[in-house]
């Protein structure tokens, strides 16, 4: 398992936001997380990055449940992160916002992803390499988004909102992108809420409700049952 969270309850302060939250990201796959917005979506992803302390539980990375990890040490270990909104550096070009983050993968490993690799995924990055992230359109701050976490070759990639206030056809690239990463043998944790595209993508799915697990299960289960969007995905 790449990623393990056993009965985490998480927020901030003393205001807690995930009860007792239980998922798994086997290593090659890719899993879904999907729920209504404040459900606990961004909260689980900040705890898994080590950007909130836990109240309770463990988050097992790698095999390994060490509490009290920064948040870098938590990237250097293998975890790879695309965060909502996007956050890259406004004032950077496209190539010093991936140049920046560039880091071979650990010894035994290959390290797949470069300059070079990225912009062939991309190729829209290669025409607008000198712009600043500032002049780039949302779908293009996206791509760089995705390239900027791949140029940390991670072991397991997380989206968050993958493809949030984008064009459709931005967002087919973006789900057409992430699709040749799971048949790469990238491990992936996506936030989305398209449920047709995260069912032909993801291999297991887990939708938050009220910062609890509601419902798990298959990409068959999942299109199986039409009240599990209106119960838990609808506005």
């Amino acid at each position: 398992m790449h990623l393990v969270l056993e009965n985490v309850h998480a927020g901030y302060g003393s205001s807690r936001v995930l009860f007792g939250i239980s998922l798994e990201v086997p290593a090659g796959a890719c899993v879904s997380l999907m729920g209504r917005n404040g459900m606990g979506k961004t909260t689980t992803i900040r705890a898994i990055m080590g950007m909130i302390p836990l109240q309770s539980g463990e988050i097992w990375r790698f095999g390994s449940a060490d509490k009290g990890l920064t948040s870098f040490q938590i990237a250097k270990a293998g975890l790879g992160l695309v965060p909502e909104g996007r956050q890259i550096f406004p004032n950077l070009s496209v190539a010093e916002n991936l140049t920046t983050f560039w880091r071979p993968a650990p010894p035994g490993r290959e390290s797949l992803w470069t300059m070079e690799s990225v912009l062939e995924l991309f190729p829209r990055l290669a025409e607008r390499l000198n712009n600043a992230g500032n002049q780039l359109s949302g779908g293009e701050q996206q791509m760089l988004a995705i390239g900027r976490a791949l140029m940390t070759n991670p072991k397991l990639l997380i989206l968050d909102e993958a493809t949030e206030g984008l064009a459709p056809i931005i967002r087919d690239q973006i789900w057409a992108c992430l699709d040749r990463l799971k048949q790469s043998g990238q491990s992936i944790l996506v936030v989305d809420k398209n449920i047709k595209a995260l069912a032909r993508l993801a291999d297991r799915h887990y939708i938050l409700d009220k910062g609890q697990i509601a419902w798990q299960g298959n990409s068959d289960e999942l299109l199986a049952d039409p009240d599990l969007s209106a119960r838990y995905l609808g506005v």
